[in-house]
């Protein structure tokens, strides 16, 4: 064990940590379909996934159709060389790699697939193909494949820090913090350095898997001969934030400036955001005031926090007044500090003045809106039951040269057609726009919005189309919409329906 292990205690080891952080510069994005029955809930984000198209290109389609669900490695290796459509593939990292992305949630698939591409006589994976597969493995908790192929990339030289950064945050991921601190231990093995920047991915990967004491522990030990810098500050304002321990994060500011480091924008921005989500406003305002005696700024995203977490207190007049404190220090909106300043107008019920924000404001200082932005102003009507004023953006949404509509930007009429008892004429259409017109995809959330709406205007008829197509498109639905769809189709006594339905509830519940 190694000497950064020895200083961790048993106590130290008990700690829990359970909060959550969320991405401030995403908070003003939030689609707003669900307007106000959102207002109480937390912000949360999902972060943007890179996504593979896979489909139309044959040569993945003729490995992924050679491969049975469940196949070991050796199964899928022996399946692909045994098989005369695979020797033809040209095999490229390109090819390889997305086949990988294909099987990231199977192991399995994803190593016999790399072994088989590897066996070829004209191809050698690149590096960044191993470290792919080793975060794979590392994801599925495969620790001693992982080991196994480290060990096969030490031998051919192919480490580089980023393998060892997946390496530690797997092994912090999976509860085997004190493996992700051997790693580190252990760079020099693979020809890599102990250094401020090898450092700071230790101290982030532990920080950010809720081992910020531990973390802190190893940190002394390790400044005292490698030198840290604002980033390794940073790290820990995050951490301490993120186990809702602001005045630790304060304090890590003072012990920045002692070591010699300027706070930045970040530093103070991330408490600020920890103070906001306390409600804490008189210490955002003291934060703000000790910001700019600095000489540091505060940015565009740290105003739209502020705006946000006050709107959610309902000091929504408060909240407006932060428009223009952002002016007095030079600091210029961008579009999701106007989605966020509409939204509050909106929910302040001044819709004028929302209004005037997208028409007026935006366009006078070069900012463009995004889809967001007419949602926002799109379920802000809705609520007040002014249609054709909702249907005027939706239709400036779907002309509009810079942005386009999400089927989130039907939901509120949808859901106000459905409240109002609109007809069928009016239904069908929209949802006509929605997928034929802007060819949008209907995911879980609109076929459930359409088969509860439908069924509570007594057209359970349609809400089992909808819920065959579900089916179709392989879209499994939630058990309360089979359960609603279900009893609505026996007062009609639609008795095959209730028995498709059944036997789907059935499956659902072994599956």
């Amino acid at each position: 064990m190694n000497f950064y292990l020895r200083k961790l205690t048993t106590r130290h080891l008990s700690v829990s940590l359970p909060f959550g952080v969320c991405n401030i510069s995403n908070v003003a994005c939030r689609s707003c379909f669900s307007y106000f029955s959102t207002l109480s809930s937390d912000f949360r984000f999902e972060s943007p996934q890179n996504c593979v198209n896979v489909a139309g290109d044959s040569d993945i389609n003729v490995v992924l159709a050679r491969i049975n669900p469940g196949s070991s490695e050796a199964e899928v290796v022996q399946s692909l060389l045994s098989d005369p459509d695979c020797d033809s593939i040209k095999i490229t990292d390109n090819f390889v790699g997305r086949v990988l992305y294909r099987f990231k949630d199977d192991w399995k698939s994803a190593l016999g697939v790399f072994r088989w591409a590897q066996s070829r006589p004209d191809y050698k994976p690149s590096p960044e193909l191993y470290d792919k597969l080793v975060d794979i493995l590392g994801k599925m908790k495969k620790m001693e494949k992982m080991h196994s192929l480290i060990d096969e990339m030490h031998a051919g030289h192919l480490i580089s820090l980023n393998t060892i950064a997946k390496v530690m945050r797997r092994f912090a991921g999976a509860g085997e913090w004190k493996e992700a601190v051997r790693t580190f231990d252990e760079l020099g093995k693979f020809g890599l350095e102990k250094n401020t920047e090898s450092m700071n991915l230790l101290l982030d990967t532990l920080c950010k898997e809720n081992r910020v004491q531990q973390a802190r522990e190893i940190f002394y030990e390790l400044k005292l001969h490698i030198p840290p810098n604002a980033n390794t500050f940073n790290i820990f304002i995050h951490g301490w934030c993120k186990a809702n321990r602001v005045e630790e994060a304060y304090w890590t500011i003072q012990e920045m400036k002692g070591s010699g480091c300027c706070p930045c924008v970040i530093s103070y921005s991330t408490i600020i955001k920890s103070y906001c989500q306390q409600f804490n406003f008189q210490k955002v305002y003291e934060l703000l005031d000790e910001m700019q005696g600095q000489g540091c700024l505060p940015n565009v995203v740290t105003f739209t926090t502020i705006m946000c977490f006050l709107k959610k207190s309902g000091a929504f007049e408060e909240a407006l007044k932060i428009a223009e404190r952002m002016k007095s220090v030079g600091c210029k909106p961008d579009t999701l500090f106007y989605n966020a300043l509409i939204h509050t107008l909106g929910v302040a019920h001044r819709l004028q003045e929302a209004t005037r924000v997208l028409k007026v404001e935006m366009p006078r200082n070069g900012v463009q809106p995004n889809t967001s932005t007419y949602n926002t102003i799109i379920a802000m009507f809705c609520h007040h039951l002014q249609e054709e004023r909702a249907l005027e953006f939706l239709r400036d949404l779907e002309s509009s040269p810079v942005c386009k509509p999400d089927v989130q930007s039907y939901f509120p009429l949808l859901k106000l057609w459905f409240k109002v008892g609109k007809s069928d004429e009016f239904l069908k259409i929209l949802v006509n726009d929605i997928v034929n017109k802007h060819h949008l995809s209907l995911d879980l959330s609109s076929y459930a919005l359409l088969i509860h709406g439908l069924c509570r205007a007594n057209k359970c008829e349609w809400a089992y189309l909808i819920f065959e197509d579900m089916i179709r498109q392989e879209i499994t639905p939630r058990y309360k919409t089979c359960s609603v769809l279900l009893q609505e189709v026996k007062k009609k006594n639609m008795y095959d329906a209730a028995d498709r339905i059944e036997l789907f509830m059935k499956k659902m519940k072994t599956a």
